[in-house]
């Protein structure tokens, strides 16, 4: 059954069926060479899905199509820019603060590119950016969107490897400002390197007057995050409350969202949301089936035998899980692998939640890398080229994210300081 499993997986990515399609079709066609009843999949696919804080991902979803249509975007990025923008290489620099403020509300990469980037790359490009170098530099910051809480990556891996996702939001803010900060830094340099960005000051606000203006749309993380870690409500909570939150400054506040908006917004939000619930269910019967036959088991006692310190199984892993982003959904690897490699790695003395702030931060970058880079075609649909003429900009950036990886699989205090600290006894 895995044998058919896997290579029908592998046939299917090899004929670009999609990433959903190509895992539920390995299952159904499992499922008829183990001669089992087919109602298993229906029941486990139903299964995957129906758990409380998943209800989370089309709230956060909403609440980041809502933050583009009302303004909430735009002033956020009108107040990172009254920080940074200043300098040479300042508005790159503000790309890479404004996707990290973004994401403490967001929890999408994609939602956080399309967002930001159909403000900033028209801006880059104005500002005498290459284009391809803007497109790259807007689809790497928004993987932040993922790694900075609240994280739909992080949810999926705290229900599938059940551990706190309390406890993974707060550890994802170390290594988020981490990353964040080391692509200032590597823009700052790169810029003023190339002779790029002298005037990137120009229609720079005040600090107070951008403050001003964007102090409601700051307002929200402080209340997203603040009342998730105060215990005031869960994180599947805190995705109603960003909603709520967003739609009532985008209306009544800003007065950029229409009645007639609201359709286009929950239109968009239902397709995408959509997408990922069909990718979960399906992964979940994949993950079921496997592990019934065996498969994490024995890939377990495989890797305890050949990699036999946490030094070598960290990054064996880290080299797996980056191939395996390339080409699998950043939702669906988590799914299908959390639970095979969280118990490994606990065996070898590893926190499953620093392992799990692993995990999302090296398949985010699958969300960057061809063929399958999700952030690459948003970037792309925005920028509007090519994904083939962003690959050479897009090296150096998969290299700083690269190594920001190898920092935080080796430093867990980095991500388990927080925590630590808030958690306590």
């Amino acid at each position: 059954m895995t044998a058919v499993m896997l290579s029908t997986m592998v046939l299917c990515f090899a004929l670009t069926v999609s990433v959903a399609v190509s895992i539920g079709l390995a299952s159904v066609l499992g499922i008829q060479v183990a001669d089992a009843n087919m109602l298993i999949s229906v029941k486990e696919m139903f299964n995957s899905i129906n758990k409380f804080p998943l209800a989370a991902i089309p709230f956060f979803i909403l609440a980041g199509n809502i933050m583009e249509t009302g303004g909430i975007s735009r002033r956020l990025v009108e107040f990172a820019k009254s920080l940074v923008g200043g300098v040479q290489g300042g508005l790159p620099m503000t790309c890479v603060l404004t996707c990290m403020i973004f994401a403490a509300v967001s929890g999408s990469s994609v939602a956080t590119t399309f967002a930001i980037g159909t403000i900033l790359i028209p801006a880059l490009i104005k500002h005498g950016y290459p284009t391809t170098w803007a497109a790259s530099l807007q689809a790497t910051s928004a993987e932040l969107g993922v790694i900075i809480p609240p994280s739909i990556p992080m949810i999926l891996y705290g229900v599938s490897a059940e551990v706190s996702v309390g406890e993974l939001f707060i550890a994802g803010v170390g290594p988020g400002i981490f990353i964040g900060l080391a692509l200032m830094l590597f823009v700052w340099v790169y810029c003023r390197f190339k002779g790029w960005g002298k005037n990137d000051g120009d229609g720079q606000l005040s600090v107070g007057k951008a403050t001003l203006k964007a102090g409601w749309a700051l307002l929200m993380p402080v209340i997203i995050l603040g009342g998730i870690y105060g215990g005031v409500f869960t994180p599947t909570e805190a995705s109603a409350v960003a909603v709520f939150y967003a739609l009532v400054i985008g209306m009544l506040v800003y007065r950029e969202i229409k009645l007639a908006d609201l359709y286009t917004i929950l239109r968009k939000s239902v397709l995408s949301s959509a997408v990922i619930m069909f990718i979960i269910a399906n992964a979940g019967l994949f993950a079921f089936l496997i592990t019934r036959a065996g498969v994490p088991d024995a890939i377990g006692h495989w890797l305890q035998e050949v990699l036999q310190s946490p030094v070598y199984f960290l990054l064996g892993v880290n080299a797996a899980l980056f191939l395996i982003g390339m080409f699998i959904e950043t939702s669906a690897a988590i799914i299908v692998l959390a639970p095979i490699l969280a118990p490994v790695a606990m065996h070898f003395g590893i926190d499953p939640v620093h392992f799990g702030l692993i995990m999302v931060v090296n398949l985010a970058m699958g969300m960057i890398t061809p063929p399958f880079g999700v952030n690459l075609f948003a970037a792309c649909t925005v920028a509007r080229i090519s994904l083939d003429r962003m690959i050479k900009d897009l090296i150096p950036f998969v290299l700083v994210i690269m190594a920001c990886l190898m920092v935080i699989t080796y430093v867990p205090v980095l991500s388990l300081g927080l925590r630590d600290l808030v958690y306590a006894k």
